[in-house]
């Protein structure tokens, strides 16, 4: 039997789920703005409501951003020590590629390799993160590398995708669509090419992030060794001290 954990961190809104033999088999979803607590009860609630206990579990899989510093931190740091724990292989998944695969999930007329689904999420400062893929037979695959852009770029970002991928039609799906509203709207033509989709859940989920790993779609990540959240841009310490905080230990 597999129990794989699925875990999300990357909003404010965190999640947990579990799929048994590559069903899903229960998720919860969380509000928070730290993440701090919140993520391993709401692990403590999926497992309980799989009649299962820590040692039934086969895998871990965690979302690995981009989004929130701070919840991927969180998130990693909670995968990492319930796989070490636990002595479980830990993979790391594609937050926007779990938001894609969510789509389909809640969509399947999405499923067709000539769409490109474009997942993007608010990256605050006046920036989004957007993601680029299309339907690989079981799983959604990326057709370009993910971005941090101003909304105003996005339309290009589309343009060179579509390009490369061959699709015909876009669906953009996140919740950039609501915080980015009125600089997108001039991509939306009635009858146009490109769809935007708010209908659908605007944050990842677990239940894709698990989902993904199984199907190919996570890198396995050493629990000790490897496994950096995907930032995509420098945080702001980074920015206003790129050769390292005056005054701390030299590293």
């Amino acid at each position: 039997m597999s129990l794989v954990l699925g875990l999300d961190s990357a909003t404010l809104t965190a999640s947990a789920a579990l799929r048994r033999d590559g069903a899903l088999a229960t998720a919860r979803d969380g509000q928070s703005h730290t993440h701090s607590s919140d993520l391993l009860t709401l692990v403590d609630a999926v497992v309980a409501e799989a009649g299962a206990g820590p040692a039934d579990l086969t895998a871990i899989a965690v979302g690995l951003g981009p989004g929130s510093f701070t919840g991927l931190r969180i998130g990693l740091a909670s995968a990492k020590g319930l796989a070490f724990a636990l002595g479980l292989p830990l993979l790391g998944v594609s937050s926007l590629a779990a938001l894609a695969q969510g789509a389909v999930r809640q969509r399947p007329s999405l499923a067709r390799p000539d769409l490109l689904l474009v997942p993007a999420l608010d990256a605050r400062r006046g920036e989004l993160y957007a993601g680029f893929y299309r339907w690989a037979g079981d799983h959604v695959a990326p057709v370009a590398p993910e971005v941090v852009i101003a909304p105003t770029a996005l339309a290009a970002a589309i343009d060179a995708a579509r390009a490369a991928s061959g699709a015909e039609q876009v669906v953009v799906v996140g919740d950039a669509l609501a915080a980015h509203a009125a600089a997108l709207a001039g991509l939306f033509v009635d009858g146009g090419a490109i769809e935007a989709a708010p209908d659908l859940r605007a944050t990842p989920s677990a239940i894709d992030v698990a989902a993904l790993a199984e199907l190919g779609g996570g890198d396995v990540l050493d629990v000790l060794e490897r496994g950096a959240p995907s930032y995509i841009r420098p945080s702001e310490a980074e920015v206003m001290y790129p050769d390292g905080v005056p005054g701390a230990l030299p590293r």
